[in-house]
């Protein structure tokens, strides 16, 4: 991680207009590869924006969370760009956190934006974070491995095709495993692959009351059907693997499958990064014919905190990286395929990227097909796919994900990891005066 640096601009402390340094922008952010690539690429904005200069401060998801969360609640004023998600922002809007941002520009075209995306960053019609990139999940599958077991993937898979497949193609003497699904605990880790699995399953976070619901047979059959699964086809030491480590995984060759977000296609499809990226073949994520598939729905974006003194110059540099220009400048560089995804309407009418991106079509029917308002089976009280947009969901959320975490690691039962999740949550929906 960088040192944080912070310069200030002299002129202005001396009330005066002749001495001006640059403003430093200290911008929080995942150590995902899209993000990555956007630090690579930043010479092309502070070329035409000297009077910027920026410090990135890269984390680990989960650490990310943690500290932007820490830094906003208490005003801390450490960053001034923060990379946050669709959970934090309408929740942090209304507590005055966030910045709405109106100073993009007139060519940023916010209208381009996906409304599915567009509408969960804001608020009353403003804007208080720009995505980044967009994403929902699918199916990645290995389509050698199919073809040599005798399988061919439908477009919209059952989940009982996708465990019977995943057994069929696993071969542990030669490390290669079924499936790869998220067991790090989190509420965006393990957490958003299983809430948005349980929806499939038809089991909600709480009923109509806030009640908590995970003493019901519908979680118990989701956490059973994924702790079975991943002892029967998924790799080694599943427990400790979210996104990135299965990422890694998928790109080795050593998973058949993998239900993921939309956003790692570019990633496991590309020659330079993986070593099947000709093999790659993808899939609506799975249901069980209850009307509800098992993706969820989700931007990383850009917003800037109330506390930054450097309000200007945030929405300057976010408006260039969320802009058709920087998907431009990725396209030039890194290839069509390459670019964010998920965010604005024009990619997805653009023929270069449609001929570039064979996942294009399946990520943008996955991304319209979630619906947070109405993201179970049966009514629920709160929006969110793979979260509940509550402020107490963090804490509940990344619990319940230690829980089920262990009950994958074997270090206690189904059962008892769901007890523990009922227990805690009803204590903490308590505590927060949601129920009695």
């Amino acid at each position: 991680m960088k040192p944080i640096r912070i310069a200030l601009a002299a002129g202005a402390l001396l009330g005066s207009t002749s001495l001006v340094a640059a403003e430093t922008l200290t911008i929080a952010t995942v150590n995902n590869g899209d993000m990555i690539r956007m630090q690579k690429l930043t010479e092309a904005f502070t070329a035409k924006h000297p009077g910027i200069e920026l410090e990135w401060v890269t984390m680990e998801e989960n650490v990310l969370r943690q500290k932007v969360t820490t830094d906003i609640a208490t005003k801390g004023g450490q960053y001034d760009v923060m990379t946050i998600g669709t959970y934090e922002v309408p929740i942090w809007a209304k507590q005055n956190w966030l910045v709405a941002l109106d100073g993009l520009g007139a060519d940023y075209d916010v209208d381009d934006l996906l409304p599915a995306i567009r509408d969960g960053l804001s608020i009353d019609g403003k804007l208080y974070a720009a995505p980044f990139y967009g994403e929902s999940s699918m199916v990645m599958y290995r389509k050698d491995l199919f073809e040599s077991a005798g399988l061919k993937m439908p477009p919209a898979p059952t989940w009982e095709f996708v465990a019977d497949a995943a057994r069929k193609i696993t071969d542990k003497d030669n490390e290669v495993y079924g499936v790869c699904l998220r067991g790090k605990a989190g509420w965006g880790e393990n957490m958003a692959f299983l809430s948005a699995t349980a929806n499939s399953f038809g089991a909600r976070w709480f009923d109509m009351d806030w009640e908590p619901q995970f003493d019901s047979e519908q979680w118990k059959t989701t956490l059973q059907f994924y702790v079975d699964l991943m002892n029967d086809a998924g790799p080694p030491g599943a427990s400790s693997n979210g996104f990135n480590e299965n990422l890694a995984l998928f790109q080795t060759g050593k998973c058949g499958m993998w239900i993921d977000a939309t956003v790692a296609a570019s990633f496991v499809t590309n020659p330079a990064e993986s070593q099947v990226a000709d093999k790659v073949g993808f899939a609506l994520a799975p249901d069980n014919g209850l009307g509800k598939r098992g993706n969820w729905l989700w931007a990383w974006s850009l917003a800037v905190p109330a506390g930054s003194a450097k309000k200007d110059a945030a929405q300057t540099f976010i408006a260039w990286a969320t802009s058709k220009e920087y998907l431009a400048l990725v396209a030039e560089k890194e290839g069509w395929a390459n670019v964010p995804p998920g965010t604005r309407k024009s990619l997805y009418a653009n023929p270069e990227y449609q001929k570039a991106a064979p996942f294009a079509e399946m990520t943008l029917q996955s991304i319209n097909s979630a619906d947070p308002t109405e993201p179970a089976v049966d009514p629920v009280p709160y929006v969110g796919v793979q979260f509940v947009a509550i402020p107490e969901f963090q804490g509940i959320g990344t619990a319940v994900g230690q829980q089920f975490s262990a009950a994958l690691a074997g270090t206690v039962t189904v059962e008892q990891a769901l007890q523990n999740a009922q227990n805690l949550t009803t204590r903490e929906m308590k505590r927060g005066g949601y129920i009695k």
